[in-house]
C-alpha cells in the first residue's frame, strides 16, 4: 500500500512503503550511525591520514614520525593521541620510547577503500 501526502515541490508524493519498511529494519541505530560519523572525522584531517600511512610500513616511535613528516613532535603526539582515542592505532612502551602502530587490519581497509574511490 502507499500513502500520499503535500509536498512544498509537487502536489502529491507516493510512499513506497514496503521499500521504505525494508530499509528502515535494515538502518542502524542512531548511536551506531553517530559514532560511525565521529570515526569518519576523525580521517577528515590530511596529517593523521599521513601518519597512518607511515604506520601502514612500519610499527614507528614519535621522532621517526616527525622526522618522515617533517612536523614537531608535538603536532605528531597530539594526532596520534586522536588516533588511539578512535582505536585507529595502538601503542607499545620498550623501555622509554613508546611506539605507534596500526590498532588493525580494517584501518588500511578503510584509507585502501577512500583510496580506490578517489582514483575511479
Amino acid at each position: 500500500m502507499s500513502r500520499s501526502a503535500p509536498c512544498s515541490i509537487c502536489e502529491l508524493i507516493h510512499v513506497h512503503e514496503e521499500i521504505v519498511n525494508r530499509v528502515s529494519k535494515e538502518m542502524p541505530d542512531e548511536d551506531a550511525l553517530f559514532d560511525l560519523s565521529e570515526l569518519f572525522k576523525v580521517f577528515g584531517d590530511s596529517t593523521r591520514i599521513r601518519i597512518l600511512y607511515c604506520l601502514f610500513e612500519s610499527e614507528m616511535c614519535v621522532c621517526d614520525i616527525a622526522t618522515l613528516l617533517n612536523m614537531t613532535q608535538s603536532a605528531i603526539s597530539h594526532q596520534l593521541s586522536v588516533l588511539k582515542k578512535s582505536k585507529l592505532v595502538k601503542s607499545r612502551r620498550s623501555g622509554k620510547t613508546v611506539f605507534y602502530a596500526l590498532a588493525d587490519g580494517h584501518v588500511r581497509a578503510i584509507i585502501d577503500q577512500g583510496m580506490e574511490h578517489i582514483q575511479e
